[in-house]
Order: C-alpha cells, then sequence, then structure tokens
C-alpha cells in the first residue's frame, strides 16, 4: 500500500477504515447488461488481485495504456478506445449497469484494447498498477458533490493525484473533465500543487481546449446549449 510523508495510506478514509474512490449506488442491471456480463466478462473483464498487474498478458501486446476512473455507461470510453486503436485502455468503475453497458459496447465494436475492473480505483492502483506503467488517466465528470459540506468527498484531492503521478511514465498525462466550475477550480489547484505535473495549458485560464478525442456526451451537450460551462485539465508527468 503506498503511503505519503506523513506514513499513513494515500486517499485513506477513517470513517471507512479502508481506502476507497466511490460512493456505492444501487441500479438495476437491463437484460442486455446482464447478458453482456455473463458472455463478455470473460473476454473483457480483469479480476481485482493484491498483485502487480502483467499489461502485456492482460491484453495479448505491448502498448502505452491509459487508465479510466469512473467510466459511467461506457459510451465515452468506447468511443475514445475506437478512436485509439493503437493504446490500450483500462476502465475501472463499481457499478454493476455501467460495467454491463460499457461490456456490450465493446462486444458490438469488437475493442480488443479494451479491459474492465470492477473495484475501487485507488485499490487498483496501489496494488495492480506498476509505478510509471501507465500512458495516461482519464477522470470524466467524477461527482462533484456540490454542496459544501461535502467537498471533501470528492475524487479529486491531493493524495489521489499524488498516487495517479506516481503510476504515470514521464510524459504520460492527468485529463480531468467536470462541468462544475467550482470543482473545476479545486481540480486546477490540486492538480497545480503537485510538484511532478505541469499544465499543458496555455491559456491564462489554466483550463485546456477539450481534446478532440474526448467526445461530447448527449447531456454535455445540452448543457452547453443552456450556456453551461464544460472545463477540461490536462497536466503532464514531468519527474
Amino acid at each position: 500500500m503506498s503511503e505519503n510523508k506523513s506514513g499513513k495510506p494515500l486517499f485513506y478514509d477513517p470513517s471507512e477504515r479502508r481506502i476507497r474512490s466511490f460512493v456505492t449506488r444501487t441500479g438495476r442491471v437491463s437484460n442486455a447488461q446482464g447478458r453482456a456480463l455473463e458472455e463478455l466478462g470473460p473476454k473483457f473483464m480483469l479480476p481485482y488481485a493484491k498483485q502487480t498487474l502483467d499489461l502485456a498478458a492482460a491484453f495479448g501486446r505491448t502498448a502505452p495504456t491509459v487508465l479510466e476512473i469512473g467510466f459511467g455507461m461506457g459510451e465515452t470510453s468506447a468511443k475514445i478506445a475506437a478512436l485509439m486503436p493503437e493504446k490500450n485502455f483500462i476502465g475501472v468503475e463499481v457499478h454493476t449497469p455501467g460495467v454491463g453497458s460499457y461490456l456490450k459496447l465493446a462486444g458490438e465494436g469488437n475493442l480488443d484494447n479494451v479491459r474492465i475492473i470492477q473495484h475501487d480505483a485507488v485499490e487498483v492502483l496501489n496494488n495492480m498498477i506498476a509505478p510509471g506503467a501507465l500512458a495516461g488517466v482519464h477522470v470524466f465528470f467524477p461527482d462533484p458533490w456540490h454542496k459544501a459540506r461535502h467537498n471533501k468527498r470528492r475524487l479529486i484531492q491531493g493524495p489521489l493525484v499524488q498516487l495517479l503521478s506516481s503510476r504515470l511514465a514521464v510524459g504520460g498525462y492527468i485529463h480531468c473533465a467536470t462541468d462544475w466550475e467550482d470543482y473545476a477550480i479545486q481540480m486546477l489547484e490540486v492538480l497545480g500543487a503537485e510538484p511532478t505535473l505541469k499544465n499543458t495549458s496555455t491559456d491564462p485560464s489554466g483550463y485546456a481546449p477539450r481534446p478532440d478525442y474526448r467526445p461530447t456526451t448527449k447531456f454535455e451537450n445540452r448543457g452547453l446549449r443552456l450556456g453551461h460551462g464544460v472545463w477540461d485539465l490536462v497536466f503532464e508527468k514531468t519527474a
């Protein structure tokens, strides 16, 4: 288990007595999602284990690997994986309906460069991903916990960013996106405070233009039409 300078595990939640990066939600698994879990799970899913994952063996090839935390229903993830077949993509998600949905999309698209781990992302990072193994990390529209008293539950915090950076190769990147301005401000502060990362944006705001590989979702497009903002942040590992 990774530790910070104080000797405490990274991203430790004392109230839960364990590391966690999510809040459990319930959801109904549709028939199509259930079939995908049963039929496609053996092909695309990797079991969680407290041992370093052999990426080349998991994908059957050696290629730059990008890890995504919380892929929702997988629509964006599937589009990105189809757009960049030269890269490997590991999606980490705890909610079964979303896993089933992504499996269905991966099967329909024959996305051999996709693997899924249904587990807490922090434990996956700590126990399965070797330091310097990743080419990138995606965190798109994480729960904003918009009430001030709940802000401490937000995913993007210093200890997690430190852990993410430790798993990136030099030159790798962290790409976050949010449609909550307050969270965007926090992300910019937290990512900017990590000494091993450099903001790639040249805009005075510090926010990056949406990279071409990140498609907009129906929800995002609706918000943009209503004048709501979306903020992308892209930071590069420098040391």
